[in-house]
């Protein structure tokens, strides 16, 4: 496949995407998604962004070292210290590409940045010149693209060039753009700017307005050969183009595409579910391609003309983006190889017999209790047991809950707290609320509930439940995640996971892009 009819592939789940409230993720589960967007053949995995903190530098780090296949990427600001920390988080890749940017709207530069035009070219092209010192691969947006001065995006991104930038991406970072508008855009960027050919141009567009999707396309069939995007859509505020959306409708239009992306499409529906157990951020049924309900066929009309004709009603096979992958179903009469060996085609490692063993362990808990374990039950056990670490302050050891007709729920819970067990009795409106007034009255977060989500991992009423908390610590949002087929016991977890992350809170600087 030639530049011309390639379409690159910038996945920004690790680092845009988990810009959502209460999105963030632990070094394990980056590498899990990591791992997953490798197996789909993506071609640009944005790991973080590794200034912001010694976490995101690590993370960054060790997502260089373990994906081979694709290209890894982090982001800076034109600082010089920013370059430096994300080309030393680089140093692993096979392929690392450092993505560096500064702002060029009249807003930003005046009442962000309160430097001259002058003075932003001038230090977009240091940047460009620092990161070359570390990659040739190296990336620049002009954050706030959307809404700058086309005379200026064609100076700035002419001199980017020639300093070195290989790849020219164009923000709509507020996700103002209308379609039209933004292809006409990025149009008239290659066609004035007099060096374009020999940059890739690249989009990056937000969904505010809910047009990521359409200006991502838009700026596809107007030239632009790289599409910026995350996982089913996760993002800072209304979220990113949607990795899925936007490949399943270059490859479903050929007719009106001169392009195509390598990506290995059985992989969505697995990896969208990755993400979304991993976060905590449930897919809508009625979402495009990922949804449960995409393939989905109730009115009888419709139905009857599937099973004369797929193609009456459906414009993609189910199959092609992983709905009838196949799954193996295993139970407590499943071996230890078996069970590693279909881990490991879910992209899960173990580095040693000792973590084995343990997640071995859990997974013959749960089969006691559930009759079939499918992959998302895998998955969810792996994202339960990678939630906790060594240092976590307080875990769940025991819970009790007492709920009958007519009389006000009661739990006792147990918690280690700082290698000393505490237990507390609360009462409350149901056994969920009784059991959170319990872990309150020993930990005393002072955190308000902001969130409260329930979602059935498999059907079935032997399925795990998999509860989402968002709690609000001031002003801060944390996401906590719990899985159990008893829900009363995964809502404890939930908790309890989040008020572990409440008591360290984010520090992170996020950029917007």
């Amino acid at each position: 496949m030639s530049s011309a009819d390639r379409l690159i592939i910038f996945d920004t789940t690790l680092r845009d995407g988990e810009q959502s409230p209460g999105a963030s993720m632990n070094m394990e589960e980056k590498l899990r998604i990591a791992r997953a967007l490798e197996r789909m053949h993506v071609d640009v995995i944005e790991a973080g962004f590794p200034v912001a903190s010694p976490g995101d530098f690590a993370a960054v780090k060790a997502v260089a070292a373990a994906v081979k296949e694709s290209t890894v990427c982090g982001l800076a600001r034109a600082l010089q210290k920013d370059i430096q920390t994300a080309g030393e988080a680089l140093k692993p890749a096979v392929r690392g590409r450092i993505h560096t940017f500064i702002a060029t709207s009249p807003i930003h530069m005046e009442k962000k940045l309160r430097m001259s035009p002058d003075q932003v070219v001038e230090q977009a092209v240091q940047a460009v010149k620092w990161a070359r010192q570390y990659t040739d691969d190296v990336e620049f947006s002009p954050e706030d693209a959307g809404r700058s001065e086309s005379d200026f995006l064609c100076r700035i991104l002419e001199a980017v060039i020639d300093a070195g930038a290989t790849t020219l991406n164009i923000p709509d970072t507020v996700g103002y753009n209308l379609p039209h508008q933004f292809g006409n855009l990025i149009s008239e960027l290659i066609e004035r700017i007099p060096n374009s050919d020999k940059a890739i141009f690249s989009v990056h567009c937000h969904n505010d307005l809910g047009l990521a999707v359409g200006n991502s396309l838009s700026a596809v069939l107007n030239g632009a050969r790289q599409v910026e995007c995350t996982i089913n859509g996760l993002g800072e505020r209304a979220g990113n183009a949607s990795l899925e959306e936007v490949v399943m409708a270059v490859r479903t239009r050929q007719d009106l595409f001169s392009c195509d992306t390598r990506l290995d499409t059985t992989q969505i529906v697995p990896c969208s579910k990755l993400v979304s157990g991993i976060t905590g951020f449930p897919v809508q049924p009625n979402k495009a391609v990922v949804g449960s309900n995409a393939f989905a066929h109730e009115s009888g009309i419709h139905q009857d003309g599937v099973l004369k004709q797929r193609e009456t009603y459906e414009i993609m096979r189910a199959e092609d983006v992983g709905w009838s992958a196949n799954r193996m179903v295993l139970g407590k009469h499943s071996g230890r190889n078996a069970f590693k060996t279909r881990l490991q085609d879910l992209g899960v490692e173990f580095e040693t017999q000792d973590e084995l063993n343990e997640a071995f362990a859990r997974f013959k808990d749960l089969a006691d209790k559930k009759h079939e374990i499918y992959d998302e039950d895998l998955q969810a056990l792996v994202t339960d047991a990678t939630q906790w670490s060594s240092d976590e302050r307080f875990r769940l050891v025991a819970l009790r809950v007492c709920s009958e007709t007519g009389e006000s729920p009661e739990a006792e819970v147990t918690l280690m707290i700082d290698d000393e067990e505490r237990s507390g009795q609360a009462t409350g409106a149901g056994p969920v609320d009784a059991v959170f007034r319990a872990i309150e009255l020993l930990v005393d977060s002072q955190a308000k509930l902001d969130l409260y989500s329930v979602n059935s991992i498999t059907e079935g009423t032997d399925a795990q439940g998999e509860v989402t908390v968002r709690l609000d610590k001031e002003g801060s949002m944390i996401n906590g995640q719990g899985s159990d087929t008893d829900i009363v016991i995964a809502s404890a977890k939930a908790y309890v996971h989040a008020l572990n992350r409440v008591v360290e809170p984010d520090q992170r600087a996020h950029p917007q892009l």
